[in-house]
This record gives structure tokens, C-alpha cells and sequence, in this order.
């Protein structure tokens, strides 16, 4: 409590945020773990899980905009906290599927809700922090995606060991419901917060100086700026990477290496702890950019840049001699993909009104999930014939691609640049 008083309470905010993030990909996560069990229990392909997949990758996509928008519309606290309750429901009812198209019903229904926890994300930040420390509140709930990723593989192994699979569900989505209530107790704007001091409130309107010039204040300007195009089309590029590492690495542990769910519950969470330090490398590295003289804009794309370069480590899983090794250049490719990704939904911030940064981070989200689901649709496709390897050098490719047209379309223009101080 002393913490809050003494003006610390955004990063409570960003806490309680974060928090929530780990407990929404902990719950879409759970099919991926148990995603071999699932296969001999409904006899299902690669093609079918395909399926699966794209049905809460489409319902996701449509819904990041939808989403962002709702979020808007009623404001951070009520609108995530619907969402919220609406995942939490959505994973326990996987545990009444039957077979594959049922499964991928209730893989809708979770899609569909799951979309706010960017978006939410992003508004939070935008409204509780000053451009400077942006990068950082964005990288710290950023790492619940890969910390919930990182949990899934041991939890769920458990649950399916000392129970079944209809009990990881149940317990994933109970987690998620215990969340919900605490976001609805513990949130509120700035503006409405009663244990927000003087203090933290002018230290949050006087980091303003520092922003960008001219933001996009409709849904109109942001789809007609020239940023929110510079920030989608990278994101619809990088996004396969991690969607391959959320949804697949399990399934070619299983092919490429005949692990058994003992042994991914073992290794499959390492990628995602490497993903921690790549999300927070994203939140310190602008800051010290910044400090040497780097303007605002410039710090995200460098440090978009150095991510998507690192991006080679999962490229050459194709020359890995073990499966230790393969694990080691999906931590590479984790910890690349969080580095480049933290510094996108930190643009989306800095670029954009807080008034529409909900909206922008939705429609950019949909963006990126459409080249997800789209990627996903080919390695359905292609996986079971050619193997997985030539599908990660592609996504190495795809995210050179995305830093070359950030540096392209994205100028500094606009931008005010900070102090070192």
C-alpha cells in the first residue's frame, strides 16, 4: 500500500493487466498441450487440428476490431471484464466436446472473446502512461503471453495425468473467472481511481510533452494514416511466428522427435520463458535508445528490427540433431518474436489518441491474425507431406520483410523528442 501512495499505482494498473494476459493465453493455450491427446481420443489428422486452429484464429480476427472498438465504446474496467467472463465460459465448455467439430465450435466461442487482451492492453498503457515509459509497461504485459504459454505445457500435463482433458479446461477457465472479478474490483481510469495522488496524476499528464504530435483521433483518420498501415503490415508478417510456436510446437515435438506428453510438459514451456526476455528486452532497450539521443519512433524500430534479425535462429530447426537442440532455437525464435512484437503494441500507443488506441490495436490485431490464419491453413496443408522445417524458414523471411516496410512507411515526423534526463 505504501507503493501506491508513494505514486506507483500504473504499475499495480499494469500488474493486474498483465495478470490477465497470462490467464488468457494459459486458457487458449490448454488445446495446444493437449492437442496429441485429443488427436488419439477424436482420431483426428493434422489437417483437422488445422481446422480447429483456424476456427478460433477466424472468430479471433474478426474480433481484435470488434473488440477494440467495445473496448472504446465502454471503456477499459466493463468492456474486459465482459470479455473476460465470456473466455473464462467459453474454455470450461471445451470440455464437452466430442470430437473435432465440436471442438472447433467452442475454439469459436473462444476466439471471439479472447480478442480484447491486446487491445485492452494497449489502452491501459496509453492511458496510464507517459510516452517514456511506454515500451516497458507494454513489455511487462506482453511477457503474461508467453508466461501463460510457459505455464500450459506442466499444468495441463498434470491435470490430464492426475484427471483428464476435459479437467485442464475446467481449470484453466476457473482461473480466468477468479481474474475477471478481480479486474472489476481493482480498475478504474486515472480520472476515476481514488487511490491515484496528485502526484502520479501530474507525473502522467506532464509525460504528454514528450508525444507524439497529431495522433488520429476517428476510426475514419487511423484507416486512412499512413502509421496504422506501417504498424499492420508488419504485424500481419511476424504474427505466423508466434502462432506456430503457440499452437504447433507440441505436434512437432510428437513427429519431428516422438516425444510423449511427459517430455513436451518437460521442454515445450523453455521457448516461452525465452519469449519473457525478448518481451522485456523490448521495454528496456527503446528507454536506452532514448537516452543516447534516439527519437521515440526510431527506438521501436530499431528495436523491431534487431528482433526480426534474430528471427534466424528458428530458421535453421531444419539442422537441429536433437530435440534439445530444436528447443534452442525455438527459445531463439521466442525470444525474437516478443522483442519485435513488444515494440509494434508499443506504436500503437505512441502513434495513435487514447481515445482510439483500443480501436487501432484491434484492427492491427485482425491484421496479424489474418496472416496467422492464414499460415496456419498452410501448414495444415503441408505439414503432414513436407515436414515443418521449410515452414519456420518462412517465417524468418516473412519477419525481415515486416521490419523492412516499418522502416519504410513509418517516418519520424510528428515526433517529439524526449530528453535524456
Amino acid at each position: 500500500m505504501n507503493a501506491i501512495r508513494t505514486g506507483r499505482l500504473r504499475w499495480w494498473i499494469i500488474g493486474l493487466v498483465t495478470l490477465g494476459t497470462i490467464l488468457n493465453y494459459l486458457a487458449r493455450s490448454t488445446l495446444s498441450v493437449a492437442a496429441p491427446t485429443l488427436k488419439t481420443e477424436f482420431a483426428m489428422t493434422t489437417e483437422q487440428y488445422s481446422w480447429v486452429v483456424l476456427a478460433f484464429q477466424a472468430s479471433y480476427t474478426v474480433m481484435q476490431t470488434v473488440a477494440g472498438t467495445v473496448l472504446d465504446a465502454l471503456g477499459t474496467r466493463l468492456g474486459f471484464f465482459l470479455f473476460a467472463i465470456g473466455w473464462a465460459l467459453s474454455n470450461m465448455a471445451h470440455a464437452f466436446a466430442t470430437g473435432w467439430a465440436s471442438l472447433a465450435f467452442f475454439r469459436t466461442l473462444l476466439g471471439a472473446t479472447e480478442a480484447a487482451a491486446i487491445p485492452a492492453g494497449a489502452k491501459t498503457v496509453a492511458t496510464w502512461f507517459p510516452p517514456r515509459e511506454r515500451s516497458l509497461a507494454t513489455s511487462l504485459f506482453q511477457m503474461g503471453t508467453s508466461v501463460g504459454n510457459m505455464i500450459a505445457p506442466p499444468l495441463v500435463a498434470f491435470c490430464i495425468l492426475a484427471w483428464n482433458w476435459e479437467a485442464a479446461f475446467v481449470v484453466t477457465g476457473v482461473l480466468s473467472l477468479v481474474w475477471a472479478g478481480l479486474w472489476w474490483f481493482g480498475y478504474r481510469d486515472p480520472a476515476e481511481h481514488p487511490r491515484l495522488s496528485q502526484r502520479e496524476r501530474d507525473l502522467i499528464e506532464a509525460g504528454r510533452a514528450e508525444d507524439v504530435a497529431a495522433k488520429p483521433a476517428t476510426k475514419r483518420d487511423v484507416l486512412r494514416s499512413r502509421s496504422f498501415w506501417a504498424i499492420a503490415t508488419p504485424r500481419f508478417l511476424s504474427e505466423p511466428a508466434w502462432q506456430t510456436f503457440n499452437f504447433f510446437i507440441p505436434l512437432y515435438l510428437v513427429s519431428a522427435w516422438n516425444l510423449d506428453l511427459k517430455a513436451i510438459a518437460l521442454w515445450a514451456w523453455l521457448p516461452f520463458l525465452a519469449a519473457d526476455f525478448g518481451s522485456l528486452a523490448a521495454g528496456v532497450l527503446p528507454g536506452w535508445l532514448m537516452k543516447r539521443g534516439t527519437g521515440l519512433i526510431a527506438s521501436r524500430k530499431i528495436t523491431m528490427t534487431i528482433g526480426a534479425l534474430c528471427m534466424a535462429g528458428p530458421a535453421c530447426i531444419g539442422l537441429a540433431t536433437s530435440p534439445g537442440m530444436a528447443i534452442a532455437l525455438f527459445c531463439i525464435g521466442g525470444f525474437a518474436h516478443q522483442m519485435l512484437n513488444g515494440a509494434l503494441i508499443t506504436l500503437c500507443a505512441d502513434v495513435f489518441d487514447k481515445k482510439t488506441v483500443g480501436t487501432a490495436s484491434g484492427m492491427a490485431g485482425t491484421s496479424a491474425w489474418i496472416g496467422g490464419m492464414l499460415f496456419t491453413l498452410l501448414i495444415g496443408q503441408s505439414a503432414d507431406t513436407f515436414g515443418y522445417d521449410p515452414l519456420f524458414a518462412a517465417l524468418a523471411g516473412l519477419d525481415l520483410v515486416a521490419a523492412v516496410v516499418l522502416w519504410t512507411l513509418l517516418k519520424d515526423s510528428g515526433q517529439k523528442v524526449p530528453s535524456a534526463a
